[in-house]
């Protein structure tokens, strides 16, 4: 994963691709997941590829090492990594990114997305994560998945505009 998808939070966390996948591997022995070779390489695609990947560009890599890999391929892998908190989903631009802290348990995660270069910043603020949480069940609503999605332009396309 290259400074193209990063956060913005000091505590431990994963932006190396190498790094980030042995640490997947590591929860997955850890919580007695199973890794199959067809997850781990949807995994490294998905951490080489260092900013927000969509599934049908994962599916082109893939055939190029797995000549019958098909769209349920992909799709099963990435519904594997999702539920076990490896990757996120950014819903507005259909695509996904590596977590920053595979290791932990599932959480809550604000992204801002450049709309020029499409870098995703995980921000990992807990002050954003429980106000929303607390606002939501205030209104009696019980939030079971969080994620906000900020769109803009980074810092660095600002300077280079």
């Amino acid at each position: 994963m290259s400074d193209d998808a990063h956060c913005t939070h000091p505590h431990r966390h994963v932006h190396d691709a190498n790094a980030f996948v042995h640490e997947v591997e590591r929860a997955c022995a850890e919580r007695e997941l199973r890794l199959t070779p067809i997850r781990a390489s949807v995994l490294r695609l998905v951490a080489d590829a260092g900013r927000p990947i969509k599934a049908y560009d994962l599916l082109d890599r893939m055939r190029a090492t797995h000549e019958g890999a098909a769209p349920p391929t992909v799709y099963r892998a990435l519904d594997f990594l999702l539920e076990h908190g490896f990757i996120h989903k950014l819903e507005s631009i259909n695509a996904f990114v590596g977590c920053h802290h595979p290791g932990s348990a599932q959480h809550a995660v604000p992204f801002l997305i450049c709309d020029r270069c499409h870098a995703a910043t995980e921000l990992e603020d807990e002050v954003i994560v429980r106000a929303l949480d607390e606002r939501a069940r205030a209104l009696g609503f019980t939030p079971q998945a969080q994620t906000l999605e900020v769109h803009g332009v980074c810092a660095e396309c600002s300077r280079s505009a």
